[in-house]
């Protein structure tokens, strides 16, 4: 009986290690701003959460923003004629930054591209980035001519 308990606390050690070990990655990619949010979830403004099948992902250096998400929701203006790539998709090198302590010792990122064109129907105004200790993240994306959008998924190192 006491082998079983001594092997259940070395488990339960073991386990909150690996937590802690994770728990710093996360941290330490947050802090150098070099990391990778990948969506599993999209959450448009009308209608259900879509589960996505494909990889999507927004990279965050401190020098760039390189976003390829999907996009469901409302356009208000509409594409040119014979446009057939969809979404948000952008590389930005002109941006401003923000980031502040988040709830349970989490982060709160917001991005605000600022080599953005009105006129462009893929217009992002503002990326707000909401990061748990343990690595899971929502983004929430503000656009000039689209309905918001959201995604959930996880934090990673960038490859």
């Amino acid at each position: 009986m006491v082998l079983a308990f001594i092997n259940a606390a070395n488990a339960q050690t073991s386990r909150q290690e690996k937590e802690a070990a994770k728990q710093a990655a996360i941290k330490k990619l947050v802090e150098t701003n070099h990391f990778c949010f990948t969506a599993d979830y999209a959450l448009p403004m009308t209608g259900g959460s879509k589960m996505l099948t494909s990889t999507y992902d927004l990279k965050i250096t401190r020098d760039s923003v390189v976003a390829f998400l999907p996009y469901y929701g409302q356009a208000y203006l509409s594409p040119s004629p014979g446009e057939t790539e969809g979404g948000i998709k952008f590389t930005s090198t002109n941006f401003s930054f923000a980031q502040k302590a988040g709830k349970k010792g989490g982060w709160q990122i917001t991005i605000k591209p600022k080599d953005h064109d009105i006129t462009d129907w893929r217009d992002v105004q503002q990326m707000t980035l909401d990061i748990s200790k343990d690595g899971y993240a929502s983004l929430a994306v503000i656009s000039s001519n689209r309905d918001p959008i959201s995604f959930e998924g996880n934090v990673v190192a960038k490859e």
